[in-house]
């Protein structure tokens, strides 16, 4: 991540502070100047704590002395606010509606600020709504001097009662853990959601809290203490009962093993599936991926120690059933090759780790499978059971699901019995940045910056990312990062980047983008050859329409 110039910074902070915030009615020179000043630093900037940066440059000296200012000028006499709910709150969550956000159960219009974040719109994700869960991960902005800059927007406070919320116990997913409010919430029960594309590149490993989360069922408790995983043994072997293996037993019997892994879901977007001609499936964009440190030990290992190996007879499929499960009882499940999980180039992992942590639940706690380079589906969650077996898994979300058909199939002629099920994903990119409809204006050198990430199933490896600015007639080549990988063992993403020469006189501009990877697959150009009936498997050329502002 690059830093902010400090002289620039400061330049910009100082600018700033001379505004009278308390007033809140900025002159028009100071805001000409400001401007100028962000003008000549956005483009050295990166995130730099940007979200809902509330102040984080202006903590300088000046700021001590316009604060003791404001504070000076208060009026003796209690000032006595408005109450909100938070439903009032979340009506003001747009630049024509006013900016208003909450904290510590008080209510703050900022709609002044937000020309002047140092991050740019993305002060606009929490619009609406609560700022602690952004500021508990930057806390950059827990600080006594942004408090008191935060107090010069309060307009009002909520209602006491909106303090505690009522849990229905009678609700399945009642006990579903907490979300971050930046996601775009595809389904709430279960829950389905993914993160705004541009945070995705934001940084190489995806954090836990911006992870996309695909749920089919409510997420269990499990009490770690408890928790067992059983694994059926083949006939004559630990006495013919299934092997049962506490947390403790799988952290202590066999090697940690960690890996960098990307996940995606095979509905990724979903939405431009749809916008050719309507599909049955969750309306995802294309933030249904992202990338992970996984720690844990390899299914290989514990499948030896259970009593198999490569010749045992029957051993076809490894069959994975989730501990989530419907008020019927019926579990999650799904299963891949006996082949794939015991050959040791390929590190299927159990994961009781997540970039570091334990598991989130939301991602399996206490214990999920880890495939790389398969579809995220077959990664069960909250693993239960494993079962080795001479036909693959029955699970409703095996046998029919995720599964790809011609272009002319439909719900009438479908058979999923003839296609079968997804492992392998294919070469993908996409755009985080710019996002659709933005509004871009070129460098000082006449160029547009454009970021996304790029992926292949199977370990392969992008080798190559081409970005076009007039409709796939020419062609640049991004820049390539991301972790060095062996050859057959590249199962996380690149992320790419390039600064490209804006087109002359345009008024509309339309991205496109392309990967190839090491076996030389590259994405087809439009979606509708591959559309199919569940809308999975897009992953035709990306493209993002934007707007020029030449000035």
């Amino acid at each position: 991540m690059h830093r902010l110039q400090r002289p620039l910074v400061c330049e910009w902070a100082r600018a700033c502070a001379v505004e009278e915030w308390s007033s809140r009615k900025h002159s028009t020179d100071a805001r000409t100047n400001a401007r100028s000043i962000r003008d000549n630093w956005k483009w050295e900037a990166t995130l730099a704590g940007a979200i809902l940066g509330l102040g984080s440059v202006l903590i300088y000296e000046d700021q001590k002395r316009r604060v003791a200012k404001a504070e000076s000028a208060k009026s003796s006499v209690d000032h006595v606010f408005p109450q909100y709910t938070r439903a009032d709150v979340k009506q003001h969550a747009s630049l024509a509606d006013r900016v208003w956000v909450t904290y510590a159960g008080e209510v703050f219009d900022i709609t002044e600020f937000v020309e002047l974040h140092p991050g740019g719109n993305r002060i606009l994700l929490a619009a609406g709504g609560a700022l602690e869960p952004f500021w508990a991960l930057y806390g950059v902005h827990k600080s006594e001097h942004v408090f008191e800059i935060l107090q010069e927007y309060k307009v009002g406070e909520l209602v006491a009662e909106e303090q505690l919320e009522d849990v229905d116990t009678t609700d399945p997913y009642s006990h579903d853990p907490s979300r971050h409010p930046v996601y775009k919430v595809n389904s709430l029960k279960p829950f389905n959601a993914e993160p705004p594309p541009e945070i995705l590149t934001d940084s190489y490993v995806t954090p836990n809290d911006f992870f996309f989360k695909r749920n089919h069922l409510p997420v269990p408790e499990i009490n770690p203490d408890q928790y067992e995983l059983v694994i059926e043994t083949p006939n004559g072997t630990k006495g013919g009962k299934p092997l049962q293996l506490s947390l403790s037993d799988l952290k202590t019997r066999f090697p940690r093993h960690e890996i960098t892994a990307t996940l995606q879901c095979a509905g990724n977007r979903r939405s431009e599936m749809n916008a050719v001609k309507t599909v049955k499936g969750l309306d995802w964009s294309h933030a249904a991926i992202s990338t992970a440190r996984w720690a844990g030990v390899r299914l290989r290992d514990v499948l030896e120690h259970a009593g198999y190996s490569e010749n045992t007879p029957n051993a076809n499929h490894v069959q994975f059933e989730g501990l989530d499960c419907d008020l019927t009882g019926t579990s999650y499940g799904a299963s891949i090759s006996f082949e794939h999980a015991m050959r040791k180039d390929n590190e299927v992992l159990l994961a009781y780790e997540m970039n570091g942590n334990e598991l989130p639940r939301d991602h399996g706690f206490p214990l999920r499978v880890i495939v790389p380079g398969v579809v995220g589906a077959r990664n069960v969650k909250w693993l239960g059971r494993i079962v080795v077996s001479a036909e693959e898994s029955r699970s409703h979300w095996q046998q029919n699901d995720y599964k790809g058909f011609n272009p002319s199939v439909d719900w009438d002629t479908v058979d999923f019995s003839t296609s079968p099920a997804i492992q392998d994903l294919p070469i993908q990119s996409a755009i985080t940045d710019p996002h659709p409809g933005q509004k871009v204006t070129p460098d000082f050198e006449g160029k547009l910056t454009v970021k996304g990430y790029a992926w292949s199933g199977g370990g392969r490896e992008v080798v190559r990312v081409d970005v076009s600015l007039d409709g796939g007639k020419t062609w640049k080549v991004a820049e390539l990062s991301g972790d060095k990988q062996k050859a057959g063992q590249a199962w996380a993403w690149k992320l790419w980047q390039l600064s490209v020469p804006m087109p002359h006189n345009c008024k509309d501009l339309t991205i496109i983008c392309k990967a190839v990877d090491s076996s030389y697959n590259v994405q087809p150009d439009t979606v509708a050859p591959i559309w199919n009936l569940r809308g999975v498997l897009n992953n035709s050329w990306h493209r993002v329409q934007v707007t020029v502002d030449a000035h």
